[in-house]
């Protein structure tokens, strides 16, 4: 495939997934610079950005272990814990829990890619007690359980988050109840954002389809924004935050 078609062929992603329109520009500029390039810098640039990708790999993995540290003690034996969808770092933190305490999971099925049969399958795998529950019975099964432990797609400015549709009637639901809501999430998924509301997240993240020739009215959102006053704390590798900390930590992050 010679640089014509590499750019064609982007640019024919476009018609299906508008997101990838930096990628475009990205691999123009690329190209344009490997024309002129003698080969040396770009073997150098290549070699350190394999080298930072295994770093950022291995930072990873590094930040759950911390945040399995971190929110282990907050899980109590016989406790029962509600969760939504599938998130590795809540599987990586009940199974750490599980291998000193007994305790037993809900696990939302999440619609509509059912996300949340992949994370109860994954526990069952672990040995951890798990039921699988209807999405729509997050407000029947709240009375029952003792705290509530989520993932993040996104870490906001305020210090709410963005996660997989359904995640805010949890929170509500939780905060109705006097049950403790946390979020446990990495910070690089911190990013600069400032949602009031749910029309403020914009339309591409919310969104599978293509949100220039949808009509949006026949899609379901697949993520939603839950407020900073819906969530008890956020276990980071940065530390335990609250919601009011996040902005001091993204300034720290980005400036």
């Amino acid at each position: 495939m010679n640089e014509e078609e590499i750019v064609q062929y982007f640019k024919c992603q476009l018609q299906e997934d508008t997101n990838v329109a930096t990628a475009v520009a990205a691999i123009k500029t690329l190209l344009e610079f490997l024309k002129r390039d003698t080969g040396k810098d770009y073997d150098k640039c290549k070699k350190m950005m394999s080298e930072r990708g295994e770093l950022f790999l291995k930072r990873i993995s590094m930040s759950r272990n911390k945040i399995t540290t971190l929110c282990c003690p907050f899980i109590k034996d016989g406790a029962k814990i509600l969760t939504h969808a599938y998130s590795k770092v809540v599987l990586k933190v009940l199974e750490e829990a599980a291998a000193s305490k007994n305790f037993s999971v809900y696990v939302t099925e999440s619609q509509p890619d059912l996300s949340g049969k992949i994370m109860a399958e994954a526990l069952r795998n672990r040995n951890v007690p798990v039921t699988l529950i209807l999405d729509a019975a997050v407000g029947y099964i709240m009375e029952k359980v003792d705290l509530v432990i989520v993932g993040a797609e996104g870490v906001v400015e305020s210090g709410g988050i963005i996660n997989k549709i359904g995640t805010n009637q949890m929170a509500v639901c939780a905060k109705a109840q006097n049950k403790p809501f946390y979020v446990v999430a990495e910070s690089f998924k911190f990013v600069r954002l400032f949602p009031l509301n749910q029309r403020d997240v914009p339309d591409k993240f919310k969104y599978k389809a293509d949100t220039q020739q949808q009509d949006l009215l026949e899609e379901h959102p697949w993520i939603d924004y839950t407020s900073p006053s819906l969530i008890t704390m956020l276990f980071t590798d940065l530390g335990v935050l609250t919601p009011s900390a996040i902005s001091d930590e993204l300034i720290k992050l980005y400036l």
